[in-house]
């Protein structure tokens, strides 16, 4: 385990200067960001972004005044990011072990700060490894997101980390991430690689494996947000890693008690009222829930709590009760991991 840690550090700190050094588009966000984050990005130091490795998106919508923990900070771009969209009243850790990109971090604050017009900077970083989140002095149940953007892959105990975050998290919180995963797992051989490992291929979790460690963390039913495939224009790494196949994945995992295993019928339904600013027109829950302002949708149980029992309430109006069970909830929730299905564009499925 310290070797991999020791030879991930040495990848991000001294091997990659900049995202051209990469030798595969894993570690890249190909899909143009929102227009709330690319305002935001826009403002963000030249020298952070250049060594930005992050695969998609990891920054929810509603964030206002809220307090914000990313796993795995690198140079701080999801931080600053994360900064402007919190604003002055929110609150943004970055935890990173890599001492190269820690100094472009920190570096860069006070620039953050006098770009924002902060009269004091609303983010910090510290030196950690997120396998040992639980070390680091942070007080339970004191977040309200945590992000993380294409890092957890790199981490040899991931059950660990989801656990610990978990933890961290406030009641109704939310984990918004995007990482790397494979339609099967990745044999010991390629595991070894340093550099498949490095460039986010080795540690990537099986689809499956993932969905059984989020809910022994305790994130139950967890909701895939967003995805598309990896390709791999690096014919010797196409050849190491044959016939797997790679996808970039952008998970929302909340926590909530209450959640069942299956989506669950009790009649209840909801309505978006608008006012989230970055989704005035529509609200997207994850990729086969998207609701239109004003349009009354049947929802499950699990969804129904997604909404009522998180910051969402406010945005919502809601309909039902628990009184009655109607049975499974059908077409909710059973489309296979990493199939193209309605969401933003369509309409929700439950």
């Amino acid at each position: 385990m310290v070797k991999v840690h020791e030879e991930v550090k040495d990848y991000y700190g001294k091997q990659l200067q900049n995202s051209d050094d990469l030798q595969t588009n894993a570690c890249c966000t190909l899909t143009k960001p929102p227009k709330h984050i690319l305002e935001a990005l826009r403002l963000v130091a030249d020298e952070v972004q250049a060594k930005y490795y992050g695969c998609g998106l990891t920054i929810p919508s509603a964030v206002e005044g809220l307090r914000i923990l990313d796993l795995g900070s690198g140079s701080g771009r999801d931080c600053f990011i994360a900064s402007k969209l919190v604003g002055e009243k929110g609150s943004v850790v970055g935890i990173d072990m890599t001492d190269e990109q820690l100094k472009v971090a920190n570096d860069h604050i006070e620039y953050h700060r006098e770009k924002f017009g902060y009269k004091k900077s609303n983010v910090q970083f510290l030196k950690g490894n997120i396998e040992s989140l639980d070390e680091l002095n942070l007080e339970k149940g004191s977040f309200d997101i945590i992000i993380s953007n294409c890092v957890i892959n790199l981490a040899t105990n991931k059950q660990k980390v989801l656990n610990d975050a978990y933890e961290l998290l406030k009641p109704g919180g939310e984990m918004f991430f995007s990482d790397v995963y494979s339609d099967r797992r990745i044999p010991q051989s390629l595991q070894e690689d340093r550099v498949l490992w490095g460039e986010c291929l080795s540690g990537a979790l099986y689809w499956n494996d993932f969905l059984n460690i989020a809910k022994k963390a305790g994130f139950d039913d967890p909701r895939g947000y967003s995805d598309r495939p990896i390709t791999i224009e690096n014919e010797e790494v196409e050849t190491a890693v044959g016939d797997i196949k790679f996808y970039s994945v952008t998970y929302r995992l909340l926590k909530l008690d209450g959640l069942e295993s299956d989506c669950e019928d009790y009649g209840q339904a909801v309505a978006y009222k608008g006012g989230i600013r970055e989704e005035e027109q529509a609200f997207t829950l994850d990729d086969h829930h998207y609701f239109p302002k004003g349009k009354v949708i049947t929802v499950c149980g699990n969804s129904y709590r997604m909404l009522h029992d998180t910051r969402f309430k406010k945005y919502f109006e809601f309909f039902g009760t628990w009184d009655t069970h109607y049975g499974i909830f059908e077409g909710c929730g059973g489309n296979m991991p990493f199939t193209q299905v309605e969401g933003a564009n369509g309409e929700a499925c439950c």
